[in-house]
């Protein structure tokens, strides 16, 4: 028998179907076929003919045929954890609106708690979608460690950390934007900066911690113990009580803006005056903190291209057929935001 050219994956109960696109734009309905699966092996002026033909046409391709066509379903699986958070929700955010500019939908399993049972039911009810690959979202080592026990039946990247040298990492480079936001205390004049460090077994608050700390070695500042908080503007709050109550703080460097909240809170509510007496910087940039009193400088990481960094690394996996590819970890910069809670301390010299 010879081989079959590709399937009409038109919608169903009438309307414009692949042939009539063909014939509008003046090409085969292979070709067609393979600029809706984005196939690379189309010229750009052809690809354009196409999706001109399909936007004047209304053409809407049926997604079980396309399926049954291509062996894909075009669906992308995402794992998260406390997608309510500000930073996964905005990956997420930014995973969705790339997925959807290459033609890919995007099913969301979210975990409400951590360890191995969440995410094995997690990745399971993804799989039964037949998803085309997979992204995680595992801020907690307990999360990376479990991923390893997923069957590798699809591509798989994963956000800030993998314990898997085969999967692709996407993530900020958090150490760094640590460290300049503690240099950036130290260089205005404060002789050591304390720290609200985000808790135990987080990546992100290991590496926060981590810049904190190459900082104060290089500069030869002392180095306070850290204050272990559970990244909750209540804890931020609890802890800052403690430091509002020590006289010789002048700087902190809290791992997230909503620690750093509840500490301004803390030091207005003890009479320490913010940049006046104590300097605040956060770490992620909310919205909100523009508009803290003083506002708040932080450091800024760029979610939304974290997200948008995932989608091309998994279609390029797709695309090429691979189910593995060595891991990577192209840092992605962060951006120092210095707003009015920093300053120079009470007792440093004046500048020039």
């Amino acid at each position: 028998m010879g081989q079959s050219g590709p399937a009409d994956i038109d919608q169903p109960g009438g309307g414009a179907v692949m042939r009539d696109v063909a014939r509008v734009a003046g090409v085969s309905k292979q070709t067609v076929s393979r600029v809706l699966n984005d196939s690379p092996a189309v010229r750009p002026e052809t690809r354009n003919r196409v999706l001109a033909a399909v936007a004047e046409l209304g053409y809407l391709p049926n997604q079980a045929a396309r399926t049954l066509t291509t062996g894909q379903t075009r669906n992308i699986g995402v794992i998260a954890y406390d997608v309510a958070d500000f930073g996964p929700a905005n990956v997420v955010q930014g995973i969705a609106f790339a997925a959807q500019e290459v033609g890919y939908t995007v099913s969301v399993a979210p975990m409400r708690s951590l360890g191995h049972m969440p995410v094995r039911d997690a990745a399971t009810r993804l799989l039964e979608r037949s998803v085309d690959g997979l992204i995680t979202i595992a801020p907690h080592r307990d999360i990376a460690k479990a991923l390893l026990d997923l069957p590798r039946k699809v591509p798989v990247v994963a956000v800030d950390d993998s314990l898997d040298p085969l999967v692709p990492v996407i993530a900020a480079d958090q150490v760094e934007g640590s460290r300049r936001a503690t240099e950036q205390l130290l260089h205005l004049g404060h002789r050591t900066v304390h720290h609200l460090a985000g808790p135990s077994g987080w990546i992100a608050a290991e590496q926060r911690r981590e810049g904190w700390l190459a900082a104060l070695t290089a500069a030869g500042a002392p180095i306070p113990a850290p204050l272990v908080g559970d990244w909750s503007a209540a804890s931020g709050y609890e802890l800052g009580r403690v430091l509002a109550a020590d006289p010789e703080v002048t700087a902190v460097h809290a791992a997230n803006d909503q620690m750093a909240v509840g500490l301004l809170r803390a030091l207005y509510e003890a009479g320490r005056r913010v940049p006046e007496q104590v300097s605040v910087i956060g770490f992620d940039d909310i919205p909100e903190a523009a508009y803290t009193i003083p506002p708040l400088s932080t450091v800024r990481v760029n979610f939304g291209d974290i997200g948008r960094r995932c989608i091309s690394v998994l279609v390029e996996q797709l695309r090429s057929g691979t189910t593995t590819a060595r891991q990577q970890r192209p840092w992605l910069p962060t951006e120092l935001v210095i707003r009015a809670s920093t300053g120079r301390p009470p007792t440093a010299p004046d500048g020039p």
